[in-house]
């Protein structure tokens, strides 16, 4: 009589699955992940003290009448317009010099949903943006109205709130589109800054591109924003054409080449 062992394996367990991020949580690490660099931080500082320094000027340069809440609101935006990009273009073009897209990549493989959390995390920012410009505007209004009882007006319509949103996001995501279109921090920053300015210059100086201008600067066209009346369809149609061409068009170009990118 022979005994035959039967060798007996326990069940291999099933491969542990992890559940994919939201896209809510995808945009907040995004959003985190702009101020928590070096540079992302000073930004933020520079911007918010240049901010400061706008208010203390008019309220020692402009006449009473003109220190406004409105109007320290309105030129506490400029600053934010120029810097609050540089972080749009540092989302992008630093996971390529900091070499962190392989790990970003790694955990979400769909680079789509990457760059949607980056757009609306640069659409968050230009949000809370106007949080520190309308701080900044009230504290100026009650000093200036304390030294003068000729400034300090309040007058303030929620037009002009919704149109400094507008523009702030715009911006940001005018930053993010270079980004995603030349993957290179410095070239993205300095072309950021030279392209549209040589573009202005050359509407102004050549007669024949001034209409061109009109439809394709977005520095003109992003003007009535701040006159707090509401745009006509005329207006909205140029601003739709500028930003098709700054912030549309880079974008989509730089989506392609974002998808298409070996991550090295």
């Amino acid at each position: 009589m022979t005994a035959t062992l039967t060798e007996t394996r326990a069940p291999m367990a099933a491969p542990r699955t992890f559940p994919r991020p939201g896209l809510i949580r995808l945009t907040g690490i995004e959003l985190r992940k702009m101020a928590d660099t070096r540079a992302g931080l000073w930004l933020i500082i520079a911007t918010a003290l240049i901010s400061v320094a706008i208010v203390v000027i008019q309220l020692f340069a402009a006449d009473p009448p003109d220190q406004t809440f409105v109007n320290m609101f309105q030129t506490t935006l400029f600053p934010v317009a120029v810097l609050l990009p540089v972080l749009g273009i540092l989302s992008v073009t630093s996971e390529w010099t900091q070499r962190t897209a392989l790990t970003t990549f790694a955990l979400t493989p769909q680079r789509q949903r990457i760059v949607v959390a980056k757009a609306l995390a640069a659409v968050v920012l230009g949000i809370l943006a106007l949080v520190p410009s309308l701080g900044f505007a009230a504290i100026g209004n009650v000093i200036a109205g304390g030294m003068d009882s000729a400034a300090g007006s309040w007058s303030f319509g929620g037009l002009l709130l919704a149109y400094a949103l507008l523009f702030n996001v715009v911006n940001v995501l005018f930053g993010l589109a270079f980004g995603m279109l030349f993957m290179n921090s410095a070239v993205a920053i300095v072309l950021y800054f030279v392209v549209p300015t040589v573009w202005s210059v050359l509407t102004q100086m050549i007669s024949g591109l001034k209409t061109t201008s009109e439809w394709l600067d977005l520095s003109v066209t992003s003007t009535p924003l701040f006159e707090n009346a509401a745009l006509s369809g005329g207006e909205w149609a140029k601003l739709a054409a500028s930003i098709g061409l700054w912030v549309v068009l880079p974008g989509v170009l730089g989506l392609v080449r974002l998808l298409k990118r070996e991550v090295s």
